[in-house]
C-alpha cells in the first residue's frame, strides 16, 4: 500500500495543508499517525473521494441491499451481529456471492478462491483481477483460515491426507459447484492427478461448512473439506490441509458506507481477535486491511 505525506496528500487532493489538517482533526479523512507524522493511504483517499461524489438530479445511486453474500464463516457471522453494522448474511458460496455482487443484489460478498498454480498464496486477488465488470473492486481482509478434512471423532478411517481418502474409498461430503471449499477440493485433486470422478461422493451437496459437518456427524459421509472452526463447533476431528485468505469483496462506493465501515472497524478490534482464538483455526493479521483496490 502506498502512503502519502501531508504535503503530498494535499497536492494529490488539490487541497491546502491547513484544510487537510482540519479534515484530519475532525476524523473526516482516512489517515494514520506514525512516529508523530500523518500518513495517508493513496488507495483509501481515492475511495474517500469517490464515496463523496455528487451526482446531478436524475442520477441517484441506489443503495445496495445491506446483505453480505458469499461464503459462510463462523467468525464473520459473529462479527456481523456484534459490530452493530445491521448487515445480514446470505450464504451461498463464493461464486454465487460474486454473481450477486455483480448484479447489485448484495453490498459485499465473502470469498475464498482456490486453483491457479501450486503454492499460489493469493488466489482471491488473482480472481478479482480477472472478474469482468468489477473495475471498481475493493478486497478487504477478514482472516486467514485453516481448511482441512473433517472426520468423525477419533478418525475411524485413519485418514491423514487426500491420498488416503482416494485409496480408502471414503465417502466425501460435497459442497455445491462454485463454493470455495469445492474449488479447494478440485484444486487439490488436480494436483494429485485425480478429479471428482475418482471420489466416492456423498449427495446431495452441502450448502455450508456446518451443513457438511452435520452430514459427517449423521453418518452420511466419512469426511469433507471445511474449516477447523467448523470441525470444533460440530465436535469432529480435523486433518489440516492448507491455509487460505478469506476476504470481503465490494465495490468502491460501498467501502465508505456506514454499515461496511462499522464492520471493517470491528474486524480489527481486540474482541474479534479473542473470538477468533476461541473458535480456533484463524489468523486475524489481515483483518480490516485493504488487500486490493482496482
Amino acid at each position: 500500500m502506498e502512503f502519502l505525506t501531508t504535503s503530498e496528500a494535499a497536492d494529490y487532493l488539490r487541497l491546502g495543508e491547513r484544510k487537510l489538517y482540519e479534515l484530519v482533526t475532525s476524523g473526516a479523512i482516512p489517515c494514520s499517525k506514525v512516529t508523530g507524522k500523518w500518513l495517508f493511504p493513496r488507495h483509501e483517499l481515492d475511495l474517500w473521494v469517490q464515496a463523496g461524489m455528487a451526482r446531478p438530479p436524475g442520477m441517484p445511486v441506489a443503495d445496495l441491499p445491506p446483505i453480505v453474500g458469499g461464503s459462510q464463516d463462523d467468525l464473520l457471522e459473529w462479527s456481523l451481529r456484534e459490530s452493530g453494522s445491521a448487515l445480514a448474511s446470505l450464504n451461498e458460496g463464493t461464486m454465487r456471492g460474486v454473481e450477486r455482487l455483480q448484479r447489485g443484489e448484495v453490498i459485499a460478498t465473502a470469498i475464498h478462491f482456490h486453483g491457479g498454480e501450486p503454492g499460489q498464496d493469493d488466489a482471491n486477488v488473482a480472481a478479482v483481477r480477472a472478474m469482468p465488470g468489477l473495475y471498481d473492486a475493493v478486497l478487504v481482509g477478514v482472516v486467514r483460515r485453516e481448511q482441512g478434512l473433517l472426520v468423525a471423532p477419533s478418525n475411524p478411517r485413519h485418514l491423514a491426507s487426500l491420498a488416503d481418502v482416494l485409496a480408502s474409498g471414503a465417502v466425501v461430503a460435497m459442497r455445491q459447484p462454485g463454493a470455495g471449499a469445492q474449488l479447494l477440493l478440485e484444486s487439490l485433486l488436480a494436483r494429485a492427478g485425480a478429479s471428482l470422478k475418482d471420489v466416492k461422493r456423498g449427495e446431495p451437496p452441502c450448502l455450508t461448512g456446518p451443513d457438511l459437518a452435520a452430514a459427517i456427524r449423521n453418518g452420511n459421509a466419512d469426511c469433507g473439506i471445511a474449516t477447523r472452526a467448523a470441525a470444533k463447533a460440530a465436535g469432529l476431528d480435523f486433518v489440516p490441509l492448507t491455509w487460505e485468505n478469506f476476504d470481503l469483496l465490494m465495490r468502491q462506493r460501498s467501502y465508505f458506507r456506514p454499515p461496511m465501515q462499522a464492520l471493517i472497524r470491528f474486524l480489527a478490534e481486540k474482541r474479534t481477535r479473542e473470538r477468533a482464538t476461541e473458535l480456533t483455526g484463524y489468523d486475524t493479521s489481515p483483518a480490516g486491511q485493504i488487500r486490493f483496490a482496482a
